[in-house]
């Protein structure tokens, strides 16, 4: 029962309030904590697809071009790639803060551009397609 409790105060707070109140609380909850991270808390109290969206929403909050740099290089590293995801988040981000994601990139990627891991990872109308959004 108290982890149910847990997790619908978490739910409450991460969904119910504004980026900026956010980062404070998150600021906050370290203090109170004695260093530890609010992604430490939530790690240690949740599992499976409830942590996972919990831990997205603070790594957004926290530095969204940055976590859309890593979500983009986990969608093209090692064999294959996830077309779905990188689509999607190269299209919803093109017009937003796609410049400074591939800021962000260069470091997740160890200084490898965007426009290099689409050239090695895509082909044809498709890489073109890519490109053109970056």
């Amino acid at each position: 029962k108290q982890w149910y409790q847990r997790r619908v105060l978490f739910n409450k707070i991460l969904v119910s309030r504004s980026p900026r109140h956010l980062r404070e609380v998150f600021k906050a909850y370290r203090n109170v904590a004695k260093g530890d991270d609010i992604e430490d808390a939530i790690k240690g109290e949740m599992s499976g697809d409830a942590k996972d969206a919990f831990l997205g929403i603070v790594r957004v909050i926290k530095d969204a071009e940055l976590y859309f740099a890593e979500e983009i290089y986990k969608s093209m590293k090692g064999l294959g790639t996830n077309d779905d995801k990188l689509i999607r988040l190269l299209v919803w981000r093109s017009e937003i803060d796609l410049a400074e994601i591939k800021e962000c990139f260069k470091l997740v990627s160890k200084g490898e551009t965007l426009e290099s891991f689409i050239e090695g990872d895509c082909s044809g109308d498709y890489k073109r397609a890519l490109l053109a959004l970056c």
